[in-house]
């Protein structure tokens, strides 16, 4: 009955504000005056982190600026930025809302007008800023009640290719509070960092004292509406400058108190063997029983584990350990997607439960690679980051663990750019001068080649050298051209220094048959050339490896079919010399660096099982004539020679003595 009055005194509750007051630079600021209200929501899924709803008391009087700040007025402390009016066709006009501003951007624009109006401004805390947008609301919200009108519906859809819209302030009526545009338009950059929420009362809270990301609030001209609610809750990367965010500022009296902040609870490190693992190499065929590594038991218990899980890296670790992770979510394109994690510790036969490895709230994370460099013994996680949903303009973001990838490195970006080129692919390797290399789609679509990223630095800095990105490129056989044959490619560099690369779909026509493409680069990947191989093509739900093996051939892994309605299969021989057809995944040998490929294998050993291959694959029988026929996948190679290879759902482990017998 108690909580019933309080939800009714909420609701009832109506703020007198001041009339409007225009400061040097020409923004308006309103007066809000000092309330108490139930911030957050009851939230689950993808909307976990506005949940619990909490009583929040905003104790002290404060301005917030009417409208978001436009073009015109922050260039009046940044004239620089005038360069980037009109980027990708957005925000052209003097009173348009700016943006590619990041964090420290609109922190500095604060600093600024403090100094040259003797006034204290600074970024809304999201308390305040949820305070000013719900206007004494309790519905989703401000206006329009459950609804929001169509008025304020830009590009409220998940948007492949980001259409221009008017960015201008003021378009449509304010909350009752005379304040614009908290819903869509732009999302505006909060001081708070970002953190969970607790159930308890809080006065004036301004997040926590440090944290990954900074909270942006109010949704964008470009996301689905459900993202534009008064309690919706994203973050980004501070130094992250997108089409789609802005600010707007409040003036205070005081500045925040230390108890505003809310120290973040110290964590105690989960016991990573810091010794070094003594490997023992076998010289006998070694073939295992295939291991789950997502166990999806916890699917709709937690707030981070979804129903499609999909698309592994793997790498092993100094201490023993494996470390898989691979992306969660309902919708491929969805903003709930988050990377999980699962390790094999040393000696174990079965894989922990997944855990949190990697989420930027409200942002599409489609594309992980991991690699452990021996030399520095660092393990490297590269990251595709969206701006909003899909996975078309992605970021690239890079982290660094030196503990056996227990703890990390914050999140810098290895390209902040959020365009064509950057969707991770596992695979990254070290070529012999030293070179980190990143292979990456070029495109979203099915076809149109990928490319690659380098670092000459140990991943302090990152280049594309292709020349240009395409979406329509026509790959025949001998020609040149920017990028590689084929998305979700494998690249290795072959003795002689020169890259090569085998692709998916973007198939090479020969006498009327198509084959999987294969692409070399004689200038680092500047340019490629273009071969049909002898391997079959794969397509929808299949991802190959390509990699150099301790031993020092290479190995291929890929699967016979891409059609599994009619399928043909692959010639194998067996033990005596029998030949059969074979269906499924299977793994291919050379040793001349891709000239021939002597030695291919069916990767079953002959017992009939029936498994759960995950992803698209589901379930599969697994025999002496069949392996697993699709799934993306991801392979390491441990220093006692074991290849540990991943499909979307399944860990296979085997040796070159087992393919080779």
């Amino acid at each position: 009955m108690k909580k019933l009055s309080l939800i009714y005194c909420l609701s009832a509750f109506v703020l007198t504000v001041n009339a409007q007051q225009l400061n040097s630079i020409g923004l308006e600021m309103v007066d809000i005056q000092p309330g108490r209200f139930l911030m957050g929501d009851y939230s689950y899924g993808e909307n976990k982190d506005e949940s619990p709803a909490h009583i929040v008391n905003i104790s002290r009087p404060f301005r917030i600026s009417a409208t978001e700040i436009t073009n015109a007025q922050y260039e009046q402390f940044d004239p620089a930025h005038r360069k980037l009016r009109g980027k990708n066709g957005f925000s052209v006009e003097d009173d348009e809302a700016v943006i590619y501003v990041n964090y420290q951007d609109a922190v500095k624009f604060c600093e600024w007008l403090s100094k040259k109006e003797g006034k204290q401004y600074r970024l809304p805390t999201e308390a305040e800023w949820e305070y000013v947008c719900k206007a004494g609301t309790l519905t989703p919200y401000a206006i329009g009640d459950r609804v929001l009108p169509k008025e304020y519906l830009k590009n409220q859809d998940i948007i492949w290719e980001p259409k221009p819209v008017s960015l201008k302030v003021k378009q449509t009526k304010p909350n009752i509070w005379g304040i614009y545009d908290m819903h869509g338009n732009v999302e505006e950059w909060c001081l708070d960092w970002y953190g969970k929420y607790t159930a308890s009362v809080k006065t004036d809270p301004a997040g926590y004292e440090q944290g990954l990301y900074r909270v942006t609030r109010g949704g964008s001209h470009g996301t689905p509406v459900r993202y534009l609610r008064s309690a919706n809750r994203s973050a980004l990367i501070p130094e992250d400058k997108t089409l789609y965010t802005g600010f707007r500022i409040v003036e205070v009296i005081e500045k925040l108190k230390p108890a505003s902040f809310i120290s973040e609870p110290v964590t105690k490190n989960q016991n990573p063997r810091s010794s070094i693992f003594k490997w023992n190499v076998t010289d006998k065929p070694v073939f295992m029983e295939p291991l789950t590594y997502v166990h999806t038991g916890n699917v709709g218990k937690n707030d981070f584990m979804y129903h499609h899980n999909h698309c592994p890296a793997v790498t092993w670790l100094p201490n023993g350990d494996l470390l898989a992770i691979w992306f969660s979510t309902e919708d491929e394109k969805g903003r709930e997607m988050t990377i999980l994690s699962s390790r094999l510790k040393a000696g174990k036969q079965e894989w922990a439960d997944p855990e949190l490895f990697f989420k930027v709230p409200d942002r599409n994370m489609t594309g992980s690679s991991l690699f452990y460099d021996q030399q520095r013994n660092v393990v490297y996680h590269m990251n595709g980051v969206e701006a909003a949903g899909t996975w078309q303009n992605l970021a690239i973001v890079k982290r660094e663990s030196k503990d056996n990838g227990y703890t990390w490195s914050k999140p810098e970006f290895a390209n902040p750019e959020h365009e064509l080129g950057n969707q991770v692919i596992a695979g990254m390797f070290k070529t012999k001068a030293g070179w980190l290399v990143q292979p990456c789609d070029a495109t979203p679509k099915v076809r149109g080649g990928s490319v690659i990223h380098i670092s000459k630095d140990d991943g302090e800095t990152w280049s594309n050298p292709s020349v240009k990105l395409s979406q329509n490129t026509v790959f025949k056989q001998d020609e040149e051209g920017a990028v590689i044959a084929g998305i979700h490619a494998g690249v290795v560099q072959l003795q002689n220094g020169d890259l090569m690369a085998f692709g998916r779909d973007d198939n090479i026509k020969v006498d009327n048959n198509y084959y999987m493409p294969m692409s070399l680069s004689k200038n680092g990947g500047q340019s490629w050339t273009y071969q049909a191989t002898a391997f079959p093509p794969i397509s929808s739900g299949q991802r190959l490896v390509l990699k150099r093996l301790n031993e020092g051939a290479l190995l291929l892994i890929s699967f016979t079919d891409a059609n599994l309605v009619n399928r043909k299969g692959m010639q194998f021989t067996r033990k005596d010399g029998t030949i059969y057809t074979g269906y499924g995944m299977y793994a291919a040998i050379s040793f001349d660096d891709g000239k021939t490929w002597p030695v291919k294998k069916l990767i079953t050993d002959g017992k009939e099982r029936f498994l759960n291959g995950g992803g698209f694959t589901g379930y599969f029988r697994m025999d002496a004539q069949y392996a697993e026929p699709k799934g993306y996948l991801a392979a390491t190679q441990t220093p006692d020679n074991i290849i540990h290879l991943f499909s979307s759902a399944l860990h296979y482990q085997f040796n070159m003595k087992w393919l080779m017998d």
